[in-house]
C-alpha cells in the first residue's frame, strides 16, 4: 500500500488580490488566448484545477479565450495548456 502524504496547501486569494492577479496573467499574455491567439472574451483558467489541488498563482494560470476555455474544461486531458 502506498502512503500518501497530507496534501499541500493551496494558494487562495482574496477577490482584490485575485483580480489584480487576473490583470497580471492577461498582461503577461499580451492579452492573447494562448491557444488560438484570440483577443476577445479572453479568461484566466486554472492549468491545475482548484479541484486538484491548483492553486491562485501566476505560474499555474493561463489566458485562454472563452472558446478555448470551454474546450479545456469538456477534454482535460488534453494538454493543450501545458
Amino acid at each position: 500500500m502506498k502512503w500518501i502524504g497530507p496534501k499541500k496547501p493551496r494558494i487562495k486569494l482574496c477577490p482584490d488580490a485575485y483580480k489584480q492577479l487576473r490583470q497580471r496573467v492577461l498582461e503577461r499574455d499580451t492579452w492573447r488566448c494562448q491557444n488560438c491567439g484570440a483577443r476577445t472574451k479572453l479568461q484566466v483558467h486554472h492549468k491545475e484545477l482548484r479541484s486538484q489541488s491548483g492553486d491562485d498563482s501566476e505560474y499555474n494560470l493561463i489566458t485562454l479565450c472563452h472558446s478555448c476555455h470551454s474546450y479545456e474544461h469538456r477534454f482535460p486531458s488534453c494538454t493543450r495548456c501545458s
